[in-house]
């Protein structure tokens, strides 16, 4: 692998140099062959399940690789804090795919870059990898069920058509992890476009340290918006304004499918708009826009709907740290940005939800009357406490299917004939509608219940086979394998009760 180091060659502000901390016995538990291959993992070290082990434990550095923890801050819940950083996690550095892209692996721990200039880079990262100056008194390890939680929910949302960051590996350590109780240690192996998120601008923006502000926004438009660099104007404005395409387009598509981050804070939203951190995360059963299942958001800060309002909380966070470079002076900086967050942000918000949400409703173009009937919809889903997923998929089945019309009609009343009545508006055959439908409603997510079972059992027994039999229907999630009614039954307490943890 051909590390390029790009972030590491920036001023040591922003990050500390180390190496994982090695482990006691990794062994390989679940690798990612399609990205591997993707990420030009050389055949050698992809057949040998002893190298990949050492490798992604971070207990063998790969050549090249030059291994440090980022630093960042931010608001956590609400309440900012100014120095967070990687307490558990090891950027490697970065890799060109084979489509030219570029990928930060970081061993939550760290491994360093790869970089072949034709190409797009992507940061690999270790977590779970050991100890760091931003380990704050914890002890820099993950528990193993968390690392398979992020492999599978990731694997997920990529075929789910969801923006994310993806998991190469998880590795067992042959250690212990002490949290409420004894549990098995992992590593996970996770690759994104990169880790800069809101936080890290918020780390120095919090110390006045406009330089480094400077630097990190030239860093970060030149790998995610280099259109940005070129015109010769000042980028800072549309430099948030392009944070906020990705961002809006990124949680519109959590919408489309269900799917609850749990733990939206700052330093977890990222300026490439991909989603980071499957700690508390959970798929939406019920259709009810206060679902929470996360056991640390006991006050339903960040619930399945209010994950739009958030958004545009952290967006103007984001937008905070850079008043100083918009316009010396504040009142005219703030002038500047305030009609994105307060006009574009809610306009361009609904613009594209409702849209998406039309298609989900086989709308080919959206009318403005469409609003009505899409709000109906959802409040009937609310009432009648019907499933979000199963609902959407027996909508677009009953375009050629009888028996789940009738069902639909009985279930959503007058909703469904108003529906009806506006798809033959539209004068299109119901198969091309069917279509249209399909590519929106999935036929099967994660459900919680699953991923529950298939994490325990990797961690019970050390066994893969119920997993790589749940991720085979989940990288067809729009299609109906032999397996797949396997995993569409909804749990029968319809979730009641059910928790998600951070997993640190």
């Amino acid at each position: 692998m051909n590390f390029s180091n790009s972030y590491a060659s920036l001023d040591e502000v922003f990050y500390e140099r180390i190496r994982p901390t090695p482990v006691k016995d990794p062994r390989l538990l679940l690798w990612n062959d399609n990205l591997g291959e993707q990420l030009l993992i050389p055949d050698e070290l992809a057949r040998d399940s002893v190298a990949l082990a050492e490798t992604f434990s971070g207990n063998r550095l790969i050549p090249g690789s030059e291994p440090i923890a980022t630093v960042y801050a931010g608001h956590q819940f609400g309440s900012f804090v100014p120095r967070l950083g990687d307490g558990r996690a090891h950027l490697l550095g970065e890799v060109l795919d084979q489509s030219g892209q570029r990928w930060d692996i970081q061993l939550k721990g760290l491994l360093g870059e790869v970089l072949d200039q034709s190409g797009q880079r992507w940061d690999i990262q270790l977590k779970g990898s050991g100890r760091t100056s931003f380990s704050r008194g914890g002890d820099g390890r993950c528990p193993l069920g968390p690392a398979v939680r992020e492999f599978i929910m990731s694997e997920a949302m990529k075929f789910l058509g969801v923006p994310t960051t993806r998991s190469l590996a998880v590795v067992t350590t042959g250690e212990t992890v002490f949290r409420e109780t004894p549990m098995p240690g992992g590593i996970v192996t996770r690759v994104a476009s990169s880790h800069l998120r809101i936080g890290t601008f918020q780390y120095f923006a919090a110390r006045g340290d406009q330089q480094a502000l400077k630097t990190l926004c030239h860093y970060s438009m030149k790998r995610h918006y280099p259109e940005l660099l070129e015109g010769g104007e000042n980028p800072y404005v549309p430099f948030i304004h392009k944070v906020m395409e990705r961002q809006i387009h990124l949680v519109v598509e959590w919408m489309r499918v269900g799917f609850i981050h749990g733990v939206m804070n700052t330093d977890n939203t990222t300026i490439s708009g991909e989603t980071i951190d499957y700690g508390p995360c959970a798929m939406m059963g019920i259709y009810d826009p206060k679902t929470v299942y996360s056991s640390i958001d006991r006050m339903g800060r960040y619930a399945f709907g209010n994950q739009p309002e958030i958004l545009q909380w952290n967006l103007a966070r984001f937008a905070e740290c850079l008043l100083p470079l918009i316009n010396g002076d504040g009142n005219k900086a703030v002038d500047e940005i305030r009609p994105v967050l307060e006009e574009t942000f809610p306009k361009l918000f609904e613009e594209k939800y409702m849209k998406m949400m039309g298609r989900k409703l086989g709308l080919g173009s959206f009318l403005e009357e469409d609003r009505g009937l899409i709000h109906s919809v959802l409040k009937r889903l609310k009432d009648r406490r019907l499933d979000y997923t199963v609902t959407f998929d027996r909508l677009t089945r009953s375009l050629t299917d009888k028996a789940a019309a009738s069902r639909m009609k009985n279930e959503l009343g007058e909703c469904f004939v108003l529906w009806q009545d506006r798809l033959n508006e539209q004068e299109a055959v119901p198969q091309e509608v069917q279509e249209l439908m399909r590519q929106h409603n999935p036929v099967v997510i994660p459900r919680n219940h699953h991923v529950e079972e298939v994490i325990q059992a990797c961690v019970q027994t050390g066994k893969t086979t119920l997993a790589e039999k749940f991720l085979e229907v989940l990288r067809s999630p729009y299609e109906e394998l032999a397996q797949t009614p396997e995993y569409q039954d909804p749990p029968i307490d319809g979730d009641k009760g059910y928790r998600t943890f951070c997993g640190t």
